[in-house]
């Protein structure tokens, strides 16, 4: 079960900038994803909107397959740009990994 922790994206900026408020799931920055993998980075940044850490420590791997190529983050109308908040997300797993 996943527990929610409303905090979290407040709780994430430490890690970077974090825009992924400002996102409203339009699927952009998906469809542009050269990975076209189950909707990501589209998937991380909701996970960060509801609060769902523990949902992005089990899918951490997934944030390593970003290249950071930029699309999603030109692509991306509300300018939330997505690959820094993947950054930031990696920055916040690998801080996690080492407090555990």
């Amino acid at each position: 079960m996943t527990l929610i922790n409303p905090e979290f994206a407040e709780e994430i900026e430490r890690f970077g900038q974090n825009t992924a408020l400002e996102c409203f799931n339009c699927g952009t920055c998906a469809a542009i994803c050269p990975l076209i993998y189950e909707h990501f980075p589209r998937k991380m940044i909701r996970y960060i909107q509801i609060g769902a850490k523990d949902r992005i420590l089990e899918n951490a791997q997934e944030l390593w397959r970003c290249l950071h190529c930029g699309l999603c983050t030109q692509t991306c109308p509300r300018e939330a740009d997505p690959g820094e908040v993947i950054l930031g997300l990696k920055r916040y797993v690998v801080d996690s990994w080492r407090k555990s």
